[in-house]
């Protein structure tokens, strides 16, 4: 993981945002961009924002979701640490634990 992004919708804004953060973050890296077949990373504005990255575009194949089996696993952690018999008093305070959850994971692995 390189940045990440909280929302309360999945929408092209978010992703478009992340995409931003990242390329600003490390300007001269050329990774390939692998992600899901959902329509914030299918449309044209997304590909020309990774063409415009020189960067090279990578899709989960359809019905092959091993694809994106590291991030689904961490997803799958962060629902069942953070939300299963869980109470939040507010958004903030579980945005607030999202945050925490996804710094610890990245201070553990040295990511910046």
């Amino acid at each position: 993981m390189i940045v990440y992004e909280l929302s309360f919708r999945n929408n092209n804004q978010l992703v478009f945002k992340m995409f931003d953060k990242a390329t600003k973050m490390y300007p001269d890296a050329k990774p390939i961009f692998h992600s899901d077949r959902g329509f914030q990373y299918t449309g044209n504005v997304f590909i020309s924002k990774v063409e415009e990255a020189e960067m090279t575009q990578s899709m989960s194949r359809v019905g092959k979701c091993i694809d994106n089996g590291p991030m689904e696993g961490f997803f799958g952690l962060l629902k069942t640490e953070m939300f299963y018999g869980k109470k939040f008093k507010s958004l903030e305070e579980l945005t607030e634990k999202i945050v925490e959850y996804i710094e610890f994971y990245k201070e553990d692995f040295k990511i910046n």
